[in-house]
């Protein structure tokens, strides 16, 4: 029987990655946050079902109810539940740490004036902006993002793709 060869499958896979991601870019990205919630839930419930085994065979120990467990499967569900909005809060909270960050190179750089020329601060001004733009436009950045994800994914896939295809015989 003939193998599957793992470069083809992976150029294979990078290429309906990038497509998916590019097609529906909104989906992926709701997509994306219920799959973190999912990540959050099984630990949870792994550590839960542990606790409840534990206490039927150790019942002398007295232990304390996982509460992080608890927490975890919680915030899960709501990951779940609510996946835009936790979406936009992501992407403000992102905003508001480019901003605050390009916020303090700024005035780091007008401090250090004092010691030495200074010119124009080029890098604190472009991260300012982008924090300024992610906060006025969260989601069209976003969808920006996973669009320039999926093109490089698919130029990934295919760089792979022509790899394989030169070097099968080898």
């Amino acid at each position: 029987m003939k193998q599957i060869n793992n470069t083809l499958l992976r150029s294979i896979f990078a290429i309906l990655l990038g497509l998916m991601l590019i097609l529906w870019t909104e989906l992926a990205i709701l997509y994306l946050v219920m799959t973190i919630g999912v990540l959050f839930i099984f630990p949870g419930i792994i550590s839960l079902l542990s606790y409840f085994t534990q206490r039927k065979q150790q019942s002398e120990s007295k232990a304390i109810f996982p509460i992080e467990s608890a927490g975890s499967i919680l915030f899960g569900a709501w990951l779940l539940i609510m996946p835009e909005f936790f979406v936009n809060i992501l992407m403000y909270i992102f905003g508001g740490l480019l901003l605050i960050a390009g916020l303090h190179q700024l005035i780091t750089l007008i401090l250090a004036r004092k010691w030495n020329i200074i010119p124009w601060p080029f890098m604190p001004t472009i991260t300012l902006a982008i924090g300024i733009i992610i906060i006025v436009y969260p989601f069209a950045v976003i969808t920006n993002t996973f669009i320039l994800f999926g093109a490089t994914s698919i130029f990934y896939g295919l760089c792979e793709a022509i790899s394989w295809l030169r070097f099968r015989k080898r």
